[in-house]
């Protein structure tokens, strides 16, 4: 009677990532919270928000330019063409209505315009802070990693043991208050920050007013 063959036991599939998919996830969660960031923003935007936005992406473009800049032309010339026939014009020169015209447009434009670029404001200030809190967050786990890779350097008996001073300072994580109060200290005041031109103009008037009692002596 032939024995049955044995059958090797199959395999369990692996179930640890390899350092490429791991990578490539942290890769799509980073982008996925970056688009969610930006979706969440648009969804505050209101529908008079959104309006004005279009409304600025159009004067934005140089076809609006060159609307005005028809319109404008096509007004005086109607007005001029109105006075060679005799009839009486709807603005004669110095065409006040369409300089008042102008001048609302002007203002409304603007309006509009500074309406988003607050929006964008905040938004870009926002982005300010979350890069702050990045930048800080990253200082202090390199801070980590430079303490970890001193005491193994201190555990390790084949590692001459040595005192590095700037290693000691790197460990020690900053601190936000800090900078800011040593940023606010460095600050130049308006005194302070005289140009450089200013302060060469007063030392060459100074310099003459010393030569001229010289001159009159001799």
């Amino acid at each position: 009677m032939k024995a049955k063959p044995t059958v090797p036991p199959a395999t369990p599939p692996n179930t640890y990532n390899t350092p490429a998919e791991s990578e490539s996830d942290q890769i799509s969660q980073n982008i996925e919270a970056v688009l969610d960031f930006y979706i969440r923003e648009e969804q505050k935007i209101s529908s008079s928000q959104r309006m004005l936005e279009h409304i600025s992406g159009f004067i934005g473009q140089p076809v609006f330019l060159g609307i005005i800049l028809l319109l404008v032309v096509m007004w005086i010339f109607a007005n001029v063409i109105l006075r060679q026939f005799g009839i009486v014009e709807f603005d004669p020169p110095p065409f006040l209505w369409l300089q008042g015209i102008v001048g609302l447009g002007a203002l409304l434009t603007a309006t509009v315009v500074l309406t988003k670029q607050n929006r964008l404001a905040k938004l870009e200030e926002r982005r300010s802070h979350l890069d702050l809190k990045v930048m800080l967050l990253t200082e202090q786990k390199a801070a980590k990693l430079i303490n970890l890779l001193e005491e193994l350097r201190r555990d390790l008996p084949n590692v001459k043991n040595r005192h590095d001073v700037e290693a000691a300072t790197l460990q020690q994580s900053m601190s936000p208050d800090l900078v800011l109060a040593t940023l606010d200290e460095g600050s130049p005041t308006e005194d302070q920050a005289k140009p450089a031109d200013e302060s060469t103009k007063d030392a060459s008037s100074n310099a003459i007013n010393q030569r001229a009692p010289k001159q009159k002596k001799q």
